[in-house]
């Protein structure tokens, strides 16, 4: 098969639908893993995936009746696109089946190519049954977007591209893989040209059948399958990928949400382009296998796969980058109740640290409990160094960096009423953003009143706020009014905010 593969490859005509993508330079990436970083863009296809190549060489092969009665294919979004765009060029019926979790900037892709989309179940398994169900039904033919010799074929021609780019043989290549097509393909050209290039498989860890799959020495289904990278959110790797895996590919690697969050940074600062969570990949596991590896100044490629996300989800992923970067730790800290701990916690950590996040409530007046979020300089190193640091203050500090309900809830649901927080006062402060500002701003607070709720944290801009609670007795407000203005930081007064009435006062 492999000989009848390559041939397969070299005659697909899919520069019909798709472009030649570039191989450009990730000069920034390229410092960071100290390698020759190139990333094969093919984000930048006209339905901004490399699916449509495998897609549309299905689709060209198909016989007149097979034409007629139209075709049917399940996708988790990508290949929805390239089906729907070879339909159009070819005037053909198409009916695509997503999962109802598909991010809605590929239903409607999908819609204003044409296609007719059917949401039905939760992953892509659930929609390729259904889909099955329809052909039989209909007589339509399936067009598979991994479990097939000429849709892998289709994809191959990624591989003849990079060859032509990168005539000098790479260390290795980085592949996303979900149910395995586009691997296959790029991995028979690659070894029947270049054997000595490394071709290695990425998966998400909560996604990894066929990394399982060549544990196995056998096709293995996933019991549950995350959809972060809904891109490869498969449950089980395709037959025919599977036979070439075993043969020609080198190693299997698998990655976090935070790595792949990290990533998609890693991209968008090399390219300005915002890759998918799939799609953003193979790069997350090209950092993690080079480190692995201590490899120096090799010659390393990896895929971006696609660009299609809803753009909310970035959100979501800004929050996860520095720690997938290992540049941001989150410790729960346990300090005492009393005047200046939280300005003793602060220059415990230095001015050369960069607070992320600071999240406390009044509770009772023994101890507080703080979440807060440190930049890293030293990644793991720097992390143990302010443990140790917060124990000999006697300050008991739990890492909450790896912690999934952390960082998806807790961050966002520290609060209360604050018990017998009496006499609270409550302003939005703003600070210029910069190096110890935070460390400046509770200085200048620690002037014998009490902080009672504190929340900030940092987002990138010139300006930082601050939602600060201080007790102040009735008998003190005059000079603590006074103290305010001499602060020389902008305040607003929020005591009779709704939502502070509602869910902190």
């Amino acid at each position: 098969m492999p000989q009848r593969l390559l041939k397969m490859i070299l005659r697909a005509p899919v520069y019909d639908v798709a472009q030649e993508t570039p191989l450009t330079d990730a000069p920034r990436l390229s410092g960071k893993c100290q390698n020759l970083v190139k990333l094969k863009r093919e984000d930048l296809q006209p339905v901004f995936s490399f699916k449509l190549r495998g897609a549309y060489n299905r689709m060209l092969n198909l016989t007149e009746a097979e034409r007629k009665k139209g075709v049917i294919a399940a996708s988790a979004g990508n290949h929805a696109q390239g089906v729907a765009l070879a339909a159009q060029r070819l005037k053909l019926k198409a009916t695509i089946v997503m999962p109802q979790t598909t991010p809605s900037i590929k239903v409607e892709s999908v819609k204003q190519l044409g296609g007719i989309v059917i949401l039905h179940g939760d992953n892509f398994n659930q929609a390729a049954e259904h889909a099955k169900q329809l052909v039989a039904s209909s007589g339509a033919t399936f067009i598979h977007p991994y479990d097939d010799w000429e849709v892998i074929a289709g994809q191959g021609t990624i591989a003849l591209e990079i060859l032509r780019q990168h005539p000098k043989p790479a260390k290795a290549i980085f592949v996303p893989v979900g149910g395995g097509g586009i691997i296959a393909g790029i991995a028979a050209v690659i070894k029947a040209i270049t054997p000595e290039t490394l071709v290695i498989g990425v998966e998400p860890e909560d996604a990894a059948c066929m990394k399982c799959a060549l544990a196995a020495g056998e096709r293995v289904v996933l019991p549950q399958v995350g959809i972060f990278a809904d891109g490869v959110a498969v449950a089980q790797v395709g037959e025919r990928p599977f036979k070439v895996a075993q043969h020609y590919v080198d190693a299997m690697v698998t990655v976090s949400t935070d790595e792949m969050c990290a990533a998609i940074k890693d991209v968008f600062e090399d390219t300005r382009s915002i890759a998918e969570p799939a799609g953003a990949l193979a790069i997350a596991g090209m950092k993690k296998y080079a480190q692995a590896q201590n490899w120096k100044n090799e010659s390393l490629i990896a895929i971006v796969s696609g660009a299609n996300m809803n753009f909310d989800r970035l959100r979501y992923i800004a929050e996860r980058t520095e720690i997938g970067e290992g540049t941001e730790a989150l410790f729960a800290v346990t300090i005492p109740e009393k005047p200046g701990s939280f300005l003793h916690f602060c220059q415990l950590l230095g001015e050369r640290r960069a607070i992320t996040e600071f999240n406390y409530r009044y509770s009772d007046k023994q101890s507080a409990q703080v979440f807060v979020g440190i930049r890293l300089q030293n990644g793991y190193q720097e992390k143990q160094e302010i443990i140790s640091a917060l124990a000999a203050a006697q300050f008991n500090a739990v890492d909450l960096s790896n912690n999934e309900m952390a960082k998806l809830h807790l961050r966002h649901m520290i609060g209360g009423s604050g018990g017998n927080a009496l006499h609270e006062q409550v302003y939005r402060f703003d600070f210029p953003e910069r190096p110890g500002a935070l460390l400046s701003f509770l200085s200048s607070m620690s002037s014998g009143w009490n902080i009672s709720l504190f929340h900030y944290r940092n987002h990138g801009a010139a300006e930082g706020t601050v939602l600060a609670g201080i007790q102040v007795p009735p008998n003190e407000l005059t000079a603590f009014e006074a103290f305010l203005q001499q602060l020389g930081y902008p305040f607003t007064i929020e005591c009779q905010n709704p939502a502070y009435q509602l869910f902190l006062a």
